[in-house]
């Protein structure tokens, strides 16, 4: 057996970016009626939206990881509106920037490009954890991303407990109240469901975690 490898190659990695637009293709009547329990419903089909928008332009010009991740930040900022088109739009555009010129991406610069996202996005939408936003994702995924590269975990091994982190992360926004947003109106009404944005983003970051793991060789 192959040895697994520690970086893939920018190049090979727009199929990532695909995988991300299926995976909110296939779940955007679940993101949906998470929304619908306390916003206006519509999470899932406007990032459906724009996701799809991405993978038309990408089908007219391929290019490797962080063109993809232009392409789709590009795409939120522009043709999405509402809080979240902007917030993954930023959070895309930054990711891409933090891979661009670079020929391989290995743990190391996947963690800048995670901590450079999610600042980005902190300081855009002014949500700090326990918000129950999106940022109750981020913040423990890189954080366990960033506890894993430290400890000398593989690629793979540190993308598993990212996606791991992201996972309760989500799930502890269940019995958070809103603070932020038009969910923040119900006030103790808005415990007891996820929050939308937090349910797509560690649904986005378990996709990403997968998809660069199945370039890298497979299973952790």
């Amino acid at each position: 057996m192959s040895p697994r490898a520690e970086s893939f190659a920018d190049a090979e990695g727009q199929g990532v970016v695909l995988r991300l637009v299926s995976a909110i293709q296939d779940n955007a009547k679940s993101l949906s009626e998470i929304d619908g329990a306390i916003g206006d419903g519509d999470h899932g089909i406007n990032m459906s939206k724009g996701f799809s928008l991405c993978r038309d332009r990408l089908e007219k010009s391929p290019g490797g990881f962080a063109a993809g991740l232009g392409t789709l930040g590009d795409v939120l900022l522009s043709e999405i509106g509402g809080a979240m088109g902007p917030l993954y739009g930023t959070f895309f555009t930054e990711m891409a920037r933090g891979a661009h010129g670079e020929a391989r991406i290995d743990s190391a610069l996947f963690l800048g490009m995670l901590e450079g996202a999610t600042a980005a996005v902190k300081d855009l939408g002014g949500a700090k954890v326990g918000d129950k936003t999106m940022v109750d994702v981020l913040d423990p995924a890189l954080e366990e991303l960033r506890r894993a590269a430290r400890s000398g975990s593989g690629f793979s091994a540190c993308l598993a407990a990212m996606a791991d982190a992201a996972n309760r992360g989500k799930e502890s926004t269940r019995d958070m109240v809103a603070r932020l947003g038009r969910s923040s109106r119900l006030g103790e009404r808005s415990r007891g469901t996820l929050d939308a944005g937090a349910a797509s983003c560690a649904l986005l970051l378990e996709t990403m975690a997968k998809s660069i793991i199945d370039l890298l060789g497979g299973r952790p």
